[in-house]
């Protein structure tokens, strides 16, 4: 039982030896050194990948009065800062996505401060470090496809709001034309990386966002100066309907989605990096134990915004350091006015940039099993994985689809391990390695001379070490597992 727990279910063998790619936090050196090297517009262009997601919820949020926009813009920045330099890569800080519906600011609070809080002590207590002990690598990239096909649909969303080509309801600044346009763009520099899209993109959204609003003279309402953080301490009425009402739906979608699944996905991104989640739920806590006494909306990280602002460039924590100073200039400078020139921003361009970022997150999603070399091992995970994403869409609920993906997993892990000791009554022995039955049915079977049945690929590695391909591991297992996304890291 320590064996199994002491292994890692979402690393295969070859990744254990990679070395970390970020140096850590006090190397000032070595973090100065990785940032210069990638001193370029693309990496700024990535701080700007996760702008589909952030702007659409900060403007709802605001215009309901839910969340200040100037304590929004100023925490998120610090986050931003924050969190750059504790994990050395593009970590995001994003919204938590089901916090949208319209409350007061003490109930959007108190639903913050809940998830956070639950979030924080898991976390603390190392519960959370059972996750990589017992959660299967296909139910993750499950959770990563599903939030994908999530993220996707709200993309389209954004682009329908003024789906039109031509008629008497178009807008020029936001329409299908541009929307066309822009995507065709991306499409165009998807293996180009060196072209800072996202940031052509934003610019082009921007200067259209000025320009509506010159042309309806609302740049009188925009206010230059000095903006301030307020407190907002919500009432013990106030924290039990914001947390119950949407703090209990959003508590599953952070603890899978902004860590479990986040920090899968920085692993395969970053190979050699391993983000603790402990860290991640730490800094989820300090976010909104600190931002949500003082009017900032409830922030989380999250695996979409994650391979977002990775798509589009980013690799270190230089992004998110720009950003950050970005965030806390506009908060402090503008504050609530400039919400004016936000609400004129193409949706079309928000949509497409949502889109084409969550592509990035299903991608990933190819490497969903540490058993590529045995196709009956992967066509079950690739049930797993299937299941899971398609429960989390189906219902809407990253907890079902995790519960459905679990019982999948667990289904199929009974089916083999019965088979196994249906064939061999010695054959659940724990291996001299790694607890698992494979290493002990294996020798069974060579020792008794019998073989196994066809399609049984827990017996499949060792079967041709014992028939004489030499000591170790086959050389089947020794061959690396593909890493086409990570890969692009290095260009």
């Amino acid at each position: 039982m320590v064996a199994y727990l002491k292994e890692d279910k979402w690393e295969s063998e070859q990744d254990v030896d990679l070395p970390n790619p970020v140096p850590p936090c006090w190397d000032l050196k070595g973090r100065a050194r990785r940032m210069q090297e990638h001193f370029t517009l693309r990496e700024f262009s990535g701080a700007l990948g996760d702008i589909g997601t952030l702007v659409p919820i900060l403007i709802s949020l605001t215009l309901q009065g839910s969340a200040s926009l100037t304590s929004s813009l100023f925490f998120g920045g610090l986050w931003n800062i924050m969190t750059g330099f504790i994990y050395g890569v593009p970590m995001c800080v994003q919204p938590m996505k089901s916090l949208t519906n319209k409350f007061t600011a003490g109930e959007l609070a108190g639903a913050g401060l809940g998830v956070s809080a639950i979030v924080f002590f898991l976390g603390a207590t190392r519960l959370l470090w059972l996750v990589t002990r017992f959660v299967p690598l296909p139910v993750v990239k499950g959770l990563q496809l599903g939030t994908c096909f999530q993220l996707c649909k709200k993309g389209v969303e954004l682009v329908k709001k003024n789906a039109v080509f031509w008629g008497d309801g178009i807008l020029w600044s936001d329409n299908l034309w541009w929307a066309s346009a822009s995507f065709v763009l991306v499409l165009l520099v998807y293996e180009r990386r060196r072209v800072p899209v996202a940031m052509v993109v934003f610019m082009l959204g921007v200067a259209f966002a000025l320009a509506q609003t010159g042309a309806h003279s609302q740049f009188g309402d925009v206010h230059a100066g000095a903006h301030f953080v307020h407190v907002s301490v919500p009432t013990a009425r106030e924290f039990r309907t914001g947390f119950l009402s949407a703090g209990l739906g959003q508590l599953p979608l952070t603890l899978l989605n902004s860590v479990v699944a986040l920090a899968a996905l920085a692993r395969e991104l970053f190979p050699g990096y391993r983000p603790s989640m402990t860290h991640i739920t730490g800094t989820i806590g300090v976010m909104n134990l600190v931002g949500c006494f003082l009017g900032s909306m409830p922030f989380c990280h999250g695996s979409g915004g994650l391979a977002g602002q990775y798509f589009f460039g980013a690799r270190t924590e230089l992004s998110l350091y720009f950003l950050g100073v970005v965030k806390i200039v506009l908060g402090v400078v503008f504050g609530e006015s400039l919400l004016v020139i936000l609400r004129w921003f193409p949706s079309s361009f928000l949509g497409v940039m949502l889109f084409m970022a969550s592509i990035e997150l299903g991608l990933v999603a190819r490497n969903f099993s540490l058993h590529p070399h045995c196709e009956s091992r992967r066509r079950q995970d690739f049930v797993v994985l299937l299941v899971t994403a398609a429960a989390l869409v189906g219902f809407s609920h990253d907890g079902l689809g995790f519960l459905l993906g679990m019982v999948t997993a667990l289904a199929f892990w009974l089916h083999r391990h019965l088979h196994a000791s249906t064939a061999h009554p010695d054959a659940l022995l724990p291996t001299r390695a790694t607890g698992s039955t494979d290493y002990a049915a294996s020798h069974v079977s060579a020792k008794s001379g019998s073989r196994p049945e066809s399609g049984s690929d827990d017996f499949a590695p060792d079967r041709a070490a014992a028939a004489g391909s030499g000591p170790g591991p086959s050389s089947i297992d020794s061959a690396p597992e593909p890493r086409t996304v990570a890969a692009r890291a290095a260009m």
